[in-house]
């Protein structure tokens, strides 16, 4: 994330259930976290294959439950973000990758993806935790039983980003935080996280 930005524009892209941190980063190319460059051109590969090829700058990973389980791979959050992705959305992730994400400046977000559809244009305000709908759509849609997909113009309520994790954000991780004001101790309100 860049800093000071904390309204995010882009297209979702729509992944479904238990994601894990191996279909993020398939072993078999494991001999290339040296180079995550070329690394991040084979994320999702076994899961969706014309996922790298979709993504444009500033797009949404969107999920639904459980996405990130399994090992620790800081890489994984990594290469996504790098892959051009701005944040994940999902109904819920691992806490392990969630706070991966956060240490290499990737924001995460917890919302009802039921509610987006693959291809939506989106806004996110990370401060406020509200995702608008951009997308014009000619009729409702329904999915599942009966819910409907975000209108254009319809907001969206996720999980409000803690200020401390916003000023890591904003700094682009973790490690760039630390080292722009030499000290890990983050000054914040008591906010939940």
């Amino acid at each position: 994330m860049r800093a000071k930005q904390s309204n995010l524009k882009g297209k979702a892209i729509k992944l479904g259930n238990n994601i894990s941190t191996d279909d993020i980063i398939p072993g078999r190319f494991a001999h290339l976290r040296s180079n995550l460059p070329e690394l991040a051109k084979h994320i999702l590969e076994d899961v969706a294959p014309s996922f790298c090829a979709r993504v444009e700058p500033g797009d949404f990973l969107v999920a639904g439950r459980n996405f990130g389980l399994g090992s620790s791979r800081e890489h994984a959050p990594l290469v996504i973000k790098m892959s051009g992705i701005s944040a994940v959305l999902a109904k819920s992730v691992a806490r392990i990758f969630f706070r991966n994400a956060i240490n290499q400046g990737m924001p995460v977000l917890l919302c009802d993806t039921d509610k987006i559809a693959d291809g939506d244009e989106l806004e996110i305000n990370l401060s406020d935790g509200l995702i608008t709908n951009l997308t014009s759509r000619p009729l409702p849609n329904k999915v599942g039983s009966g819910e409907g997909l975000l209108s254009s113009g319809a907001r969206l309520r996720s999980s409000k980003t803690p200020s401390f994790m916003l000023a890591i954000l904003e700094e682009g991780g973790l490690i760039p935080y630390i080292r722009k004001h030499k000290d890990f101790i983050i000054r914040c309100s008591s906010e939940p996280y």
